[in-house]
């Protein structure tokens, strides 16, 4: 039985908030892929931890984020520092935001079955987790570009 679109909407945007976490977490404490993977499915996705529930998350999703992030880290910074302003680099912003835009932009490029507006939408949704409206602003207008190159 599939799941219902709202649903499935929903068990997406889950999907994307744990890849910025777990791509933060490799980043910060180097814990390989395979691991880290493995860790998620069974300690995080859809689990209460600390009497907190989390959301169930697609897991293929989940797992095509983190995977298509890493193999195509190269292409996916390029993109992505070539919309910064001059001066700044991918290692001048801070660890999560990186994330958020590494999983944005990998989307943007590799999942076109998404749709832009989506796409951007979710991942200004997942910089609410962690930021105020300036830094939710500059994820819209950052991934804004990237998609404009990437996708026309």
């Amino acid at each position: 039985m599939s799941k219902k679109p709202n649903e499935r909407a929903r068990s997406r945007s889950t999907a994307r908030l744990a890849a910025v976490q777990a791509l933060y977490q490799m980043e910060m404490e180097g814990i390989p892929l395979a691991r880290l993977l493995d860790e998620f499915h069974r300690h995080r996705l859809g689990q209460t931890i600390e009497d907190v529930a989390y959301a169930d998350a697609e897991p293929a999703f989940f797992d095509d984020l983190v995977k298509g992030v890493e193999a195509r880290r190269e292409e996916i910074d390029a993109a992505v520092a070539q919309h910064l302003a001059a001066g700044w680099s991918l290692d001048r912003l801070d660890r999560p935001m990186r994330q958020i835009l590494r999983c944005g932009a990998y989307e943007l490029i590799a999942r076109i079955d998404v749709p832009t507006a989506i796409v951007i939408s979710e991942y200004v949704d997942v910089a609410d987790a962690f930021y105020d409206k300036r830094e939710k602003s500059f994820v819209n207008g950052l991934l804004d570009s990237v998609a404009k190159t990437v996708r026309s």
